[in-house]
């Protein structure tokens, strides 16, 4: 893997709280980076409950290009199913 990838991991790991989070990726990340990462995430949790394209796309507020992306995360991917199962 990347040095600078794995350096980042590395600090990612290293927070405690939401607030350390929200420190780091205020410095990392634009408002707008931040908004999509959290429309993705939440896109998934929704694919995870069952909801359908068109549920979702109207709830996230998502592309429909970025929902097949997350859908394929959340079908062959190994993140979102660990981190948001229910």
């Amino acid at each position: 893997m990347n040095e600078k990838i794995e350096q980042l991991y590395d600090l990612i790991l290293r927070l405690k709280t939401p607030e350390d989070c929200r420190m780091l990726f205020d410095d990392l990340c634009t408002v707008k980076e931040i908004e999509k990462m959290a429309e993705r995430v939440f896109a998934a949790k929704l694919l995870l409950e069952g909801k359908t394209y068109n549920q979702v796309i109207e709830q996230a507020d998502i592309s429909s290009a970025t929902l097949s992306r997350v859908s394929r995360c959340v079908q062959y991917g190994k993140g979102y199913t660990k981190f948001l199962k229910k």
